[in-house]
C-alpha cells in the first residue's frame, strides 16, 4: 500500500501518520526525517545533504528523490508507506510517479485532509495557547507564510493527481479519532482489492 496524505500545514497530516504507522504497521516516509536520518548515518547521500544544508542552501529535488528512491527499495517488505509532506511541488509528483512506477509499484490511495484555513488558524492559535510545548507552526505568521507556500506550490498537486487517481477528501476539522475513523474505511476498503 503506497498512500499519499496531502493537506495543508496544520491539517492533522502528521496525527494520522502516526496512527496509520501504529496501526497498520506502515512506514512514514517523512523528507525531513529522511533527511536528518541520512544525516546522522553519515549515508554518501547524508554527506551531501549535510554539506549542502551547512552552505545554507535548500536541498534540491535531485538529492530528495534520490533519498526517497533509497527508501522506497529499503521499505520494499513494509505493508505500506505513507508518503507524509511529499510531494511538495508537481516536479516531485512526477518524479515520485517515475520512482514508483520503476520499482513496479504504484499510488494505491490519495487522502486529502481539506480544511477551512481561517479557522484553522483559529485552531492553531488555540492549540498554541493551551500547550505547554509550543511547536514551530503553532504560530499565525509562520502559519500564515507555511500556507502561503502551500497554496502556490503544493495545492496544485491535488489536480495533477485528480486526472489519474480518485482523491478522497476527508473534512480534517473533524476531531482526531472520527478523521482515524474514515481513514480505516479506506484504508480497509482499498487492501480488499
Amino acid at each position: 500500500m503506497n498512500l499519499i496524505l496531502l493537506g495543508p500545514p496544520g491539517c492533522g497530516k502528521g496525527t494520522q501518520a502516526t496512527y496509520i504507522v501504529k496501526k497498520y504497521d506502515y512506514v512514514q516516509l517523512s523528507t525531513g526525517d529522511m533527511l536528518r536520518e541520512a544525516i546522522k548515518n553519515n549515508t554518501p547521500t547524508g554527506k551531501v545533504v549535510k554539506d549542502v544544508l551547512a552552505s545554507g542552501k535548500l536541498v534540491n529535488n535531485e538529492l530528495i528523490m534520490q533519498i526517497m528512491k533509497e527508501k522506497i527499495e529499503e521499505t520494499a517488505t513494509s505493508p505500506g508507506r505513507i508518503f507524509d509532506g511529499f510531494p511538495r511541488t508537481l516536479s516531485q509528483a512526477e518524479s515520485l510517479n517515475a520512482l514508483l512506477s520503476q520499482n513496479n509499484l504504484s499510488i494505491d490511495l490519495l487522502i486529502e485532509l481539506v480544511v477551512n484555513q481561517e479557522e484553522l488558524f483559529e485552531r492553531i492559535t488555540k492549540r498554541a495557547s493551551e500547550s505547554e510545548s509550543v511547536r514551530d507552526d503553532d504560530n499565525a505568521d509562520v502559519l500564515r507564510k507555511r500556507l502561503d507556500v502551500y497554496n502556490k506550490e503544493t495545492k496544485p498537486i491535488i489536480a495533477f493527481y485528480e486526472k489519474d487517481f480518485f482523491v478522497n477528501k476527508i473534512d480534517g476539522m473533524q476531531d482526531i479519532s472520527t478523521v482515524n475513523k474514515l481513514i480505516d474505511k479506506l484504508i480497509e476498503n482499498n487492501t480488499k482489492h
